[in-house]
């Protein structure tokens, strides 16, 4: 990276917009190049700031190769989302870090299908996973598959700066499907470790006792939570109020018998939590450290006193927008953006920036091998379940060396979860379970007891020989164990240290207990989930675990860069409600206050239809009257060409399109009727669940998205792959999940310089069990 702040080029797409925003989040120079007419999206009012505020604006023909290359010659970074490249444009910049952007990707027999953030969420898994069983597939609001192509494609960007620094720029394919593919939590892990597909769960969750609940003036997120501690306390509360029906019977003591009768539990809980105000149960609930939250639309994000108090949101203008996922650089807040005229910035064009220096590599030889992009970086990884190993996967995919500390007494909790084991039998071996060992792989275990002071002093050597600490505890645990962020610095003034609790370390809310299905509630996403306002599903998987992750992931490339150029290390308080709040698109400025199923609110049809075979779905959507046209010529129907024109006549005309696409699609496979349109350039795609991704998806299996390794404990099985190809400096599953404990001597000798004398005694005192 140049010792300048790094400039960014964005040739936009709505698979790109989100990149560019959250790089201007990290103070980056973002320019945006728009046609002379201005980016189709400037023409929509609130779209345009949301994506777009803060950034630079250059007005280029598509046609001018010669200007384009001028703004590239001084760029660090190229976002592009166009279908056919910068081509020429680009060639021979070998500094350049070019972060290409599609949805399918760049090579592979369907690299050239038209895709929408409903056709990509259909074909990636996202789809098969939300809505009523019985029911269509249900798409998340706000654009979630093009969010997540959007915070790879900024990871990505970021990896190419910290690859550079010793070598060149490299072309960077970032597939939109293979992001959303590789972000559905149990979606295909239950068909590769149990050979089973689940049915959309509706409003329950298919692996926690929690689900959505209606309240008196709304919804709650919530449930029994996930220890015994917290059943014994929701049964106290419905006992104290009157409310416990049957449920003190000592059989509901057993969480098996719970989850057996799951039904009659969660309705008596609906029948107490039904008479409160949502606002009110979630205030009494967090108060006894139960994980209950308000199921909260966008418009009311800003009366959030949590989001308010740690300053999470924006000023454009005279109007409130949504903040970006963490603070940054050393805790600063992006508080005020403007929106660039078009062609604002047209000196750019003239200026004489300076070539950013690559790390030293000539175009022809490589100045060293060419290993993955975080070859070199240690990872101390103190997380557990989901949101954080997610984080640490993603940086161990990209070459880090990630320590795993767990115990005996503080393992992981789903390394013994009793679903996803490939044996069958009772499921007590640790090493066995298939959701552990996927967001695990590639990393290294060490066992020690941190509720020791032995154990504490052994932590803090390991720490003083890592580049970066992750963690996702509740906010007071590190100061508990005395390894607060001023005793972090006073061990290694260059660490890194990443914290991602629910709420953050700061604030009202701090201590509120939070899981995923929580955090989605309170921050808008669950409440645009459904049908319309008395239709709400919710979104029950991890989806804010996994954003959760991402942006942590991005979070920490990002500080490594800026200690590369500082020689600071710092602290990013992530909060995982404000980074799932920053995946809200425009729904603050729209003041969006009910879902809206898969419709789109610009384009007409846009939906999900039934085709042959059981559960089978099409999702397809109409951008414009050329693909309406092209549309009706594929079903036989040309006369609805001339009768529905426009958008508009589409729309009001709904039950006759619907019933004109759904008829021709219920007679055919859905594989064939999306060939059929895309043949024909109209975005469409089969509904795909975790069997159909694995067994039948030709782009991902030209693109070798899945990867089959061997475990030692749980046999072979196949892995998601790496959605974020770097071209020059490939990252990979290259091992396993570790054996708990497995690399314990070796880590503690090599790392944190542990004689042979104190291994031993460690050993002996049952610190290292």
């Amino acid at each position: 990276m140049s010792a300048s702040i790094p400039r960014v080029v964005e040739l936009t797409s709505p698979f790109t917009r989100f990149a560019g925003r959250l790089l201007v989040g990290l103070g980056y120079e973002v320019v945006l190049v728009e046609p002379p007419g201005g980016a189709p999206d400037r023409h929509e009012d609130d779209a345009f700031v949301h994506w777009h505020a803060g950034k630079r604006s250059v007005s280029l023909a598509p046609s001018d190769d010669a200007g384009l290359r001028r703004l590239l010659t001084g760029a660090d970074i190229l976002l592009d989302g166009t279908p056919e490249g910068a081509g020429r444009a680009a060639e021979g910049l070998d500094h350049l870090v070019h972060v290409r952007v599609t949805p399918f990707g760049l090579v592979g027999p369907r690299s050239d299908w038209q895709g929408t953030d409903l056709v990509v969420a259909a074909l990636g898994g996202m789809l098969a996973q939300v809505g009523d069983p019985d029911g269509p597939p249900l798409r998340l609001p706000e654009n979630q598959a093009e969010h997540l192509a959007g915070v790879h494609a900024a990871i990505a960007a970021l990896l190419g700066l910290r690859a550079r620094r010793r070598g060149r720029g490299q072309l960077i394919d970032v597939s939109a499907q293979a992001c959303v593919a590789a972000a559905l939590e149990a979606g295909t892990l239950a068909y590769l470790h149990e050979d089973r597909v689940p049915p959309r769960p509706g409003s329950v969750h298919p692996l926690v006792p929690h689900g959505l609940f209606r309240a008196a003036d709304g919804h709650l997120g919530g449930g029994l939570g996930g220890s015994p501690r917290m059943w014994d306390a929701l049964l106290a509360w419905l006992c104290e109020e009157g409310a416990q029906a049957d449920l003190a019977e000592p059989r509901w003591q057993d969480p098996v018998e719970r989850k057996e009768h799951q039904e009659h539990v969660f309705k008596v809980v609906q029948d107490f939590v039904g008479t409160w105000p949502k606002a009110e149960f979630a205030e009494r609930a967090q108060a006894r450290k139960l994980p209950w939250a308000a199921v909260d639309l966008p418009y009311e994000l800003p009366d959030n006193p949590q989001l308010t108090a740690r300053n999470f949101f924006t000023r454009v203008g005279d109007r409130t927008d949504l903040g970006f996922p963490f603070a940054f650089p050393e805790g600063r807040r992006v508080t005020s953006l403007s929106v660039p005229g078009p062609g604002a910035d047209q000196s750019l064009l003239d200026e004489d920036r300076p070539v950013p220096p690559a790390g030293g590599a000539s175009p022809a030889v490589p100045a060293v091998p060419a290993v993955p992009a975080l070859d070199g970086v240690r990872v101390l990884d103190l997380t557990w379940v989901l949101a954080g190993p997610y984080c640490t996967k993603v940086l161990a995919d990209h070459g880090a060396d990630v320590i795993k500390v767990e115990s005996l007494s503080r393992p992981d909790p789903t390394r013994f979860a009793p679903f996803m084991h490939l044996s069958r039998g009772p499921h007590t071996d640790p090493n066995t379970n298939g959701y552990f060992n996927e967001v695990n792989r590639n990393k290294r275990s060490i066992a020690l007891d941190t509720r020791t002071e032995e154990g504490v002093a052994v932590l803090r050597d390991l720490i003083a020989s890592c580049d970066v600490l992750v963690e996702n505890f509740s906010a007071t645990v590190m100061t508990r164990l005395g390894l607060g962020f001023d005793t972090l610095r006073e061990i290694n003034p260059g660490l890194v240290y990443v914290s991602m609790s629910g709420m953050g370390h700061t604030g009202p809310r701090a201590g509120w207990v939070s899981y995923a299905d929580t955090v989605s509630a309170a921050s808008g996403l669950t409440g645009l989930t459904g049908w319309g306002p008395d239709d709400v599903v919710g979104v029950i998987y991890g989806h804010g675990d996994i954003v959760a992750g991402l942006q942590a992931a991005l979070a920490t490339l990002a500080a490594l860069e800026h200690r590369a150029e500082t020689g600071r290390g710092q602290h990013i308080d992530l909060s995982q409600l404000e980074a799932i709040a920053a995946h809200m698109g425009t729904s603050l400025l729209t003041a969006s206050q009910s879902p809206a199923g898969n419709a789109h609110p610009r384009w007409s049809p846009q939906g999900v239809y039934r085709c042959l075979g059981a559960d089978r779905w099409l999702a397809v959507s109409v951008r414009s009257d050329e693909e309406w046209t092209a549309l009706c010529r594929v079903i036989g129907r040309p006369e609805l060409t001339v009768r529905l024109r426009t958008a508009d006549d589409r729309r009001r005309e709904a039950a006759l399109v619907d019933g004109a696409l759904g008829t021709w699609a219920r007679g055919l496979p859905a594989d064939l009727a999306a060939e059929s349109l895309q043949k024909e350039g109209v975005p469409a795609g089969a509904v795909q669940d975790g069997r159909e991704l694995v067994e039948h998806d030709p782009q991902l299996r030209a693109r070798g998205f899945y990867v089959h390794l061997e475990h030692p404990a749980a046999g072979p099985f196949l892995h998601e792959g790496v959605p974020v190809r770097l071209t020059g400096t490939p990252g990979s599953v290259r091992r396993p999940a570790p054996l708990l404990g497995a690399d314990t001597d070796e880590v503690l000798r090599d790392v944190a310089g542990l004689s042979a004398a104190r291994l031993r005694h460690l050993h002996e005192a049952g610190i290292l069990r």
